[in-house]
């Protein structure tokens, strides 16, 4: 049943209580709406009643007692219902009636938060989905996370426009990233592999604080985040989306998704985007940002039988990128230039099989990749070649019932690494057999995730790796985690740090090369609530991660050179989070959140908060949505406190004094608005123009032993505007 109604005209004043008046359609399975007539029309609780005429018109005398429900009924319709009251009175309606002949639509609406915490997950899970995406300004993962207060996108230098992520202050590589639970941006990738996955291909993602499930390999120390792509029977048949901005950038994404046959389903996702204008509003002579472009390319197919599901595609990426100092300029002898050409491809696939004996199953993920990086820094090169191969082969099943499960599987990882840095070489070959064990127990009100697994290393031997997650629900809307485990990785310090070659310090390779550990104990506190009869939800969340073992860089050692040492002393991580969300309205939607963070390691026998870390950051964004989903509106403002910054020579020859950041604020907007299947959307970066002074030191003599282009904290570009265009076509429905 469905009724419209809206205002038709004001009736006449002066009658003693109010008169209602309108006119009864009835819609046939045609579609057709034409006049009823003979309809009733009646009041239930005064009894006062009205029959439609020929015109299907009806008049009727409003009661002093109001307010009263008004029933309208004809022969061959379903009825309709209205609630009159006082406020209705000299109002004039138009009601549709549907035919009986037509099966009865129950449409259900509910509201999801574009961001949430999973209430059925053991671990601190938090999901970013497609609709918090949106409000980002497009379009690739390292932009994705400029609405969350869990994870930092740092820029690493001031001339390549590479940029990191940091997650309770640690540095990228201790954040295992995933696609679709397949390792991803490790290795050669991860320094410049960001801006290499569109945001329109992205479906959601989830982010895990601490150490993962072992299930997923033992890479992971600060954090998991794994990106879901949109799957292919689910996608839109058509999407398009271009962008543009004013650094110059543009951009264009198609994705299409279509089903083959019954069992099989197709995804193809498309991605260009260039930099074509030199930009140097600074007036410092270097490119504000590189200029280049980047095209990436990614087919998957689907299949689902009744006792084996598939997956498999191909991930093709290519970057290049010109920066240094600017064409126009004229100097004597070279200009400096930053030159990037980074190359990927790869393989992936999962293979599902169902077992006859229930809630038993079989899966084995399988990744072939190849990664090339080319790069100079001005004088200074680095070229790097990986193949990498991986597999992972689940066996799922329960000890007598679903509140028993486990999972039991083998891995196998393989990487064929070669890194030169200038004179530095660094070759290795890694192969790493490994196995594990998870259990899950869950309850009415308690949950349990423990597992180990132990990998052995052709270089390092024997590695292993216990994890535990437990959650208590203290009540309906409250709920306890807390978590523990031991992750480990090999570092690579060439690719790890590829951004400190925009400097001419020296580099100081390590004596040896040992596995970084780490073990990760916290948890986190959820409490929902209802406030004016509105829903909101409170966070606080704590980890400690401290390091048994670590690869450390000392940028304080000497101002002529960067000391590459394994750990002597401690070295340790406390992050302290709270974020509070509420809803003061069905359309608005607020988000608080500030987070503290104490990150310290031992640099030549003294411990010191490690470098380019702000001990504190303020979030808050405000979201609406209007009524008729037709306008969407999104502020997000963030606060960074101050960082410790590197000594550095200046040009006069003195050791800098100033060695901590200032307080700053960057303030980020966008406005959309839909119509039908297609989206328009305006937005602004930066908003209060916060610049950084002077981010590149000795800019004017960039061959010099003072030049340094690493010691960037804050925004080199300042306001940035943009505007693009989406338009999308749905699969269509299928018929019964």
């Amino acid at each position: 049943m469905k009724l419209t109604l809206f205002i038709i005209c004001a009736l006449w004043f002066g009658a003693a209580h109010g008169q209602i008046k309108g006119i009864v359609l009835g819609e046939g399975a045609d579609g057709k709406k034409e006049p009823v007539y003979g309809a009733k029309v009646r009041l239930l609780q005064s009894g006062l009643r009205d029959i439609t005429s020929e015109s299907g018109e009806f008049r009727i005398i409003l009661p002093k007692e109001l307010p009263d429900t008004m029933v309208v009924s004809a022969f061959g319709f379903y009825n309709d219902t209205i609630i009159v009251t006082k406020e209705d009175r000299f109002t004039g309606m138009a009601i549709t009636l549907f035919s009986d002949m037509l099966l009865p639509d129950v449409v259900i609406s509910y509201w999801k938060s574009s961001r949430n915490i999973s209430r059925m997950k053991v671990l601190h899970v938090e999901e970013l989905t497609e609709q918090e995406l949106r409000k980002a300004a497009c379009c690739n993962l390292s932009e994705s996370f400029e609405t969350n207060a869990s994870v930092d996108v740092n820029v690493t230098d001031a001339v390549s426009g590479a940029k990191k992520i940091q997650m309770m202050g640690l540095d990228g590589v201790y954040t295992q990233i995933q696609m679709e639970n397949i390792p991803y941006l490790r290795g050669l990738e991860s320094s410049f592999g960001l801006g290499a996955i569109p945001g329109t291909w992205i479906q959601s993602i989830q982010i895990t604080k601490g150490t993962g499930n072992v299930v997923n390999g033992y890479e992971s120390m600060a954090g998991l985040i794994n990106l879901e792509l949109k799957k292919p029977e689910q996608m839109e048949r058509i999407y398009l989306n271009a962008y543009v901005n004013g650094m110059g950038r543009n951009e264009l994404n198609f994705n299409s998704g279509f089903k083959l046959n019954e069992k099989w389903s197709s995804g193809w996702f498309a991605h260009f985007s260039s930099m074509p204008l030199e930009m140097d509003r600074n007036d410092d002579g270097f490119r504000d940002f590189p200029n280049g472009f980047n095209v990436a390319v990614l087919n998957r197919y689907n299949y689902e039988g009744e006792k084996m599901e598939a997956q498999f595609g191909v991930n093709a990426h290519m970057d290049s990128k010109t920066g240094g100092q600017m064409s126009r300029m004229d100097v004597i002898g070279d200009r400096y230039l930053v030159n990037v050409e980074s190359k990927h491809i790869d393989f992936f696939a999962k293979t599902g099989f169902f077992m006859e004996k229930p809630y038993n199953s079989i899966g084995v993920v399988y990744n072939l990749k190849y990664q090339s990086v080319d790069a100079n820094f001005g004088p200074r090169t680095f070229t790097g070649e990986e193949k990498r191969g991986y597999v992972n082969a689940i066996y799922d099943g329960i000890f007598g019932n679903t509140d028993h499960k486990y999972k039991v599987g083998l891995s196998g990882v393989y990487i064929d690494i070669s890194q030169q840095a200038d004179s530095l070489v660094q070759d290795r070959l890694e192969i790493v057999p490994g196995a594990f064990f998870e259990y899950t127990m869950t309850s009415s009100r308690h949950s349990l995730v423990a597992g180990v697994r132990g990998d052995y290393h052709n270089l390092y031997g024997f590695q292993y790796a216990p994890r535990v997650h437990y959650k208590f629900a203290l009540s309906e809307y409250t709920d306890l985690r807390a978590t523990g485990g031991k992750g480990w990785r090999v570092p690579n310090f060439m690719i790890d740090n590829i951004s400190l070659l925009a400097n001419n310090q020296q580099w100081i390779a390590p004596s040896e090369t040992q596995p970084e550990v780490s073990w990760n104990v916290g948890g986190s506190f959820v409490q929902r609530f209802k406030l004016f009869k509105r829903q909101g939800s409170l966070t606080l969340d704590y980890y400690h991660t401290r390091f048994e073992s670590q690869l450390i860089v000392d940028r304080d050692l000497s101002t002529s050179s960067i000391t590459f040492a394994n750990l002597e002393g401690t070295s340790y991580s406390n992050s302290f989070q709270t974020e509070l969300t509420f809803r003061p309205s069905k359309t608005i939607e607020l988000r608080f959140a500030y987070k503290y963070l104490d990150v310290k390691s031992s640099f030549g026998g003294v411990l010191q908060q490690q470098v380019m870390v702000p001990n504190h950051r303020g979030f808050a964004n405000l979201g609406h949505i209007s009524r008729n989903k037709r306008w969407e509106f999104d502020i997000t403002a963030s606060v960074f406190g101050q960082a410790r910054l590197p000594q550095v020579m200046l040009p006069n020859g003195i050791i800098s004094q100033d060695n901590v950041s200032e307080i700053f604020a960057i303030v980020n907007a966008q406005i959309t608005h839909v119509y039908k299947r297609w989206d328009f959307y305006l937005g602004g970066e930066n908003l209060g123009n916060y610049r950084q002074p002077n981010p590149i030191i000795d800019a004017e003599n960039p061959f010099s032993d003072t030049f340094n282009a690493n010691r960037v904290w804050a925004p080199i570009f300042g306001v940035n505007i943009y505007a693009g265009i989406r338009f999308s076509i749905d699969q269509p429905e299928e018929k019964d």
